[in-house]
């Protein structure tokens, strides 16, 4: 094997070579936009930005009984996990979740597809998910000629949620926060954001890491994979509570729920984030859900456990308050 052959980061997803080439397994596929016929859920795309590719999946639900045409309705935006480095707005596994997620909550949903690292390394995904959230927020105005009539008719902006699992969980925190920083167009604020196993790191120990320690040394490596430039595990990029990440106090947002696997190697980091927000001074209100004895991301996998129906059903109403 050639040097430029030497593998610097698998799993039975994905492999980045030395060399800069990357084969990815078992997440090429894709969903076409469609009504759902087990939720009545319909979805469309959306080219946001034509000079990256950057586009979205958008989601509505079917009116239900005593609604109406013109009820407006949350707005949820999302981003989607995988390392920042698989997974797409229309893989199966994603858009499955949104359905069930765009039913049950009843709201309108942007689901994000960022562009991946290594190729794009992080923060490429970050300024994608920030150019879509400012296009999102861009429709409370109107939108002009590129008005998106499923936001313009049917979204509420002054209920815009921002969410994500794993990465997108991370993504979905430093939106928060650049939007508590910079505001968005049109006078836009988001009400909540809702972190899914959010992927954070650090240097300290934590026991969770230490339970789990293959699982722990995967993710630290990904992360240098990902973000090549990264001062490290104490990156406020990867991890929020670092000595030099701006305070939490600065969420731009009223309202968090952060959901933790009793299983995960990253359990830990997102109780201290619970703990941390809380104690930063910021004034929102603060909720954390556990799913006892579950692994990272369980509920994308097991969508009928008591645990992820639990989970879900957290996050629904996390979306309507």
């Amino acid at each position: 094997m050639s040097t430029d052959d030497e593998i610097v980061y698998g799993t039975r997803f994905i492999r980045v070579f030395k060399s800069g080439r990357v084969e990815r397994y078992h997440c090429n596929d894709a969903t076409p936009a469609s009504v759902d016929p087990a939720t009545g859920v319909s979805s469309k795309d959306v080219l946001i930005s034509p000079e990256t590719g950057v586009s979205a999946r958008l989601y509505i639900p079917r009116l239900r009984e005593g609604d109406r045409q013109e009820q407006k309705l949350p707005v949820l935006v999302y981003f989607h996990g995988g390392g920042f480095c698989i997974g797409s707005a229309f893989m199966p596994l994603f858009h499955n979740y949104l359905n069930s997620l765009v039913a049950q909550a009843h709201v309108v949903a942007v689901s994000v597809d960022y562009r991946l690292a290594p190729e794009h390394p992080v923060p490429a995904a970050h300024e994608d998910s920030w150019t879509v959230l400012r296009w999102v927020a861009g429709q409370a105005g109107g939108g002009g000629p590129a008005a998106e009539a499923w936001l313009a008719e049917r979204a509420d902006f002054e209920r815009v949620f921002l969410a994500g699992e794993s990465a997108g969980g991370n993504i979905a925190h430093h939106m928060a926060m650049r939007a508590g920083i910079g505001g968005l167009p049109c006078g836009v604020r988001i009400r909540g954001v809702a972190l899914i196993h959010p992927y954070f790191l650090g240097s300290d120990v934590v026991e969770s890491a230490e339970i789990y320690p293959e699982a722990t040394e995967s993710l630290e490596t990904l992360w240098r994979t990902v973000c090549p430039s990264s001062s490290g595990l104490d990156d406020p990029m990867i991890n929020p509570a670092a000595e030099a990440a701006p305070s939490l106090a600065g969420l731009g947002c009223g309202m968090a729920l952060v959901c933790v696997g009793g299983a995960d190697a990253l359990r830990d980091r997102g109780r201290a984030y619970y703990r941390r927000l809380r104690e930063s001074g910021w004034g929102g209100a603060a909720t954390l859900f556990e799913a006892e004895g579950k692994a990272h991301t369980f509920h994308l996998f097991e969508t009928d456990c008591e645990e992820a129906i639990a989970q879900h059903v957290a996050v629904c109403s996390f979306l309507n308050l």
